[in-house]
């Protein structure tokens, strides 16, 4: 006799034709909770790489200086160190 060029392919088993039996409740619900699990986690590493915008620092303030003692110019203002104007004050 000859043999067929086809033969089906054959699950072994009792009965390949039944589905298989439904997992435990609590196998499903533990199973649900690692992928809810596994989709935060990623979604919080995606967080943690985005690099932290760094806040530009403040200009720092300018030094203001006003001379109004002997020796210096009377009402003389200086604004970090450059002379800027004069005040018509003699006292403040």
């Amino acid at each position: 006799m000859h043999r067929p060029l086809y033969v089906p392919q054959v699950a072994h088993g009792p009965a390949p034709w039944r589905p298989v039996a439904a997992a435990h409740p609590a196998r499903r619900l533990a199973a649900r909770q690692l992928r809810r699990a596994g989709v935060w986690l990623a979604w919080f590493a995606r967080q943690l790489a985005v690099p932290v915008a760094r806040p530009a620092e403040p200009s720092p303030l300018p030094e203001v200086e006003f001379c109004a003692e002997a020796g210096a110019p009377e009402g003389a203002l200086f604004v970090n160190g450059e002379y800027v104007g004069r005040l018509d004050v003699s006292r403040l």
